[in-house]
């Protein structure tokens, strides 16, 4: 954890403090923000966030809120993009430094854009895992659904180690360890490295190698509800899955089987 502090005073329009950063890998990091205290938003949903560049503009980008919507504090997960315009520079973030937050919370990836269902299929590729890390740490996950599965592929195992860090944790988690029980299924692959399940989820989904190993029925549309948010073959992998099964894509104006975030990807 990074110890560096900075006074903290906010000069930047929109403006919060980190409060602590994690770098994973060397393509990974995570950070903690203060909370504005009049932002309420949805677990699963995504703000605009970034940093202010030479010309006094503001550059940003989406990012999903990683933490759970009663946190008193905002989660981010990051890629590092050595000559990303934002990322290059968001990396070397501190504790005390400021980023720039639009307090304006949207996105698809929220239990209102799905019909109830019994069991929930979180799927996603790198960062993608981000907003689910929120909806795995909401209580309404867990009273919403008897199964809750985060499929999760990143290129090697160090990669994975944010979201099973934060799976691991679940059982214990004053909050909602006793809804978790059993009903928590987590099915990590890798598509660069030898691991226990190597390849696509997509690929494991559609060969039925997932259902096998978890224990569970192949998708239907009366019983399983999807999300997904990755790369933009991972999605276009999995909206034909879904389809396939005869799952629909919902909105939040239109709840259905399957959402898909199109806003960004990792």
């Amino acid at each position: 954890m990074n110890v560096q502090t900075k006074p903290a005073t906010k000069t930047l329009p929109d403006a919060q403090t980190v409060t602590s950063v994690r770098h994973w890998t060397d393509t990974l990091f995570s950070f903690r923000v203060t909370r504005p205290a009049s932002l309420r938003f949805r677990s699963g949903e995504f703000v605009m966030i970034g940093l202010l560049k030479e010309d006094g503009k503001p550059l940003l980008r989406a990012y999903s809120i990683a933490s759970p919507s009663w946190d008193d504090e905002l989660e981010f997960y990051s890629i590092k993009v050595p000559d990303g315009p934002l990322t290059s520079r968001l990396q070397k973030i501190v504790a005390g430094d400021e980023i720039v937050l639009r307090p304006k919370p949207v996105g698809t990836l929220v239990h209102d854009a799905l019909l109830p269902g019994k069991r929930l299929w979180l799927v996603c590729t790198g960062t993608g895992v981000a907003p689910f890390a929120s909806l795995l740490r909401d209580p309404e996950t867990w009273e919403r659904y008897d199964h809750v599965i985060l499929a999760h592929t990143c290129r090697t195992k160090a990669e994975l180690t944010y979201g099973a860090e934060i799976v691991a944790a679940l059982p214990d988690d004053p909050l909602i360890g006793e809804l978790v029980a059993d009903k928590l299924h987590y099915y990590p692959t890798t598509t660069r490295e030898p691991s226990a399940h190597e390849g696509r989820i997509s690929d494991h989904i559609r060969s039925g190698q997932v259902f096998d190993s978890l224990g569970l029925p192949h998708w239907s549309a009366d019983t399983d509800r999807v999300m997904v948010c990755g790369n933009l073959a991972l999605n276009k992998d999995i909206m034909g899955l879904c389809e396939a099964a005869g799952l629909q894509e919902g909105a939040n104006s239109a709840p259905a089987q399957f959402v898909v975030e199109k806003a960004f990807l990792d």
